[in-house]
């Protein structure tokens, strides 16, 4: 389990060890947010584990406001995109060594109105707004995983990509100060009507698990069945684009 707040996560895995008898649950610190990070944690994975049969990119920021990175990378562009670009494209080794293995970027329906300018992916010449850049950076997610198909092509590891539904997590708690009149729309039952975090989690574990899936890889999923994403995210050009711009933003070659 890679988590930004060690103290959380532990409790986590406490949870997981005692209701499921499993003792083999392992925290490490992980901040998408910092390139430094996740080279570290990415070097200890490299060194320390055998094996990455599966990589869940799960971790997010929800319409905050514009915040920089330590790097000067807007949050959120950086935190949903680049740091599962990096993280991905460092352990691919060793999910190469041990395929058949699978990669998993848990993206949204937000994708749908979104728009990647690859000439000011962090808004320095556009004006901001939580939401759109929210919308951009689930629909890197998709274009990240569809052209990252096509470069794994007969390696062994699959992708996808996935709408998890709406679900009650800490995940909208800057939509409150952002749009007021939503964030008290999701303080009424409407709440009722989300998913609970096991049952957002399933079409991530779908993903991860079902078998005869190879074939589809690069595919975006939702509710456990194959989606057609908007026509952007089918946009092959803009996603090349995307892969150049991000291997340069983080360092990595292009190749």
């Amino acid at each position: 389990m890679a988590c930004r707040d060690l103290v959380r996560g532990e409790a986590a895995a406490e949870e997981i060890r005692r209701s499921t008898g499993n003792g083999n649950v392992v925290v490490r610190h992980l901040d998408l947010a910092s390139l430094f990070s996740i080279r570290t944690f990415c070097s200890e994975v490299l060194q320390t584990e055998e094996r990455v049969d599966v990589l869940v990119n799960n971790a997010g920021v929800m319409m905050c406001p514009k915040w920089l990175t330590e790097d000067g990378f807007e949050m959120q562009l950086a935190v949903n995109h680049l740091g599962h670009f990096l993280l991905t494209n460092l352990l691919l080794p060793k999910l190469k060594s041990s395929a058949p293995s699978r990669i998993i970027t848990v993206s949204s329906i937000a994708h749908k109105g979104g728009v990647v300018d690859v000439e000011d992916l962090f808004f320095s010449r556009r004006s901001y707004t939580p939401l759109q850049s929210y919308r951009q950076s689930k629909l890197a997610n998709i274009l990240f995983t569809r052209h990252l198909a096509k470069r794994l092509t007969g390696s062994g590891v699959s992708c996808f990509c996935l709408h998890p539904g709406v679900i009650r997590t800490e995940l909208g708690r800057h939509v409150h100060s952002s749009f007021p009149l939503l964030g008290a729309l999701l303080s009424l039952p409407a709440l009722l009507l989300m998913k609970t975090p096991h049952e957002g989690s399933q079409t991530s574990v779908y993903c991860a698990v079902t078998p005869g899936l190879e074939s589809k890889s690069g595919a975006y999923f939702s509710d456990c069945a194959e989606k057609n994403p908007a026509p952007e995210a089918k946009d092959d050009e803009t996603a090349l684009k995307l892969w150049n711009e991000s291997c340069k933003l983080v360092g990595l070659s292009r190749d």
